[in-house]
């Protein structure tokens, strides 16, 4: 009897060394994936305008994602900033994106009433 419960117990502490090696395998996997993402985020810096926008993005959305703190991902921000703009991209293709409006202008005028003429705004 007595060897049973001792086989038992080795083969649970077995369990749990396996468990909690199996969890610093995985952090130690996502650390290494952030510390990469991190890096291209940083090349992406190097780029200029022009090839920014060529992906979709600015240097606000680069601005953005550095913002965040160390721990988070910043390539998460930059891929969901990316794919919003080709999604507005192709509503507005499709014209569903734009919408006009008439506004009041927020510039003083010099007549008596700056309320008089609309003046249209498009919302994206």
């Amino acid at each position: 009897m007595m060897t049973i419960s001792q086989s038992r117990t080795a083969s649970q502490l077995l369990q749990k060394v396996n468990a909690i090696a199996g969890t610093m395998v995985v952090r130690a996997r996502e650390l290494a994936q952030l510390i990469k993402n991190r890096r291209d985020a940083t090349m992406l810096a190097g780029l200029d305008d022009r090839m920014l926008a060529d992906i979709g993005l600015t240097r606000g959305d680069l601005r953005d994602a550095y913002s965040e703190p160390v721990w988070t991902d910043p390539t998460a921000i930059l891929v969901s900033r990316a794919h919003e703009r080709r999604a507005n991209r192709r509503r507005a293709s499709v014209g569903l994106a734009e919408k006009v409006f008439d506004s009041p202008s927020i510039v003083p005028a010099a007549r008596q009433n700056a309320f008089e003429a609309p003046v249209s705004a498009r919302y994206y």
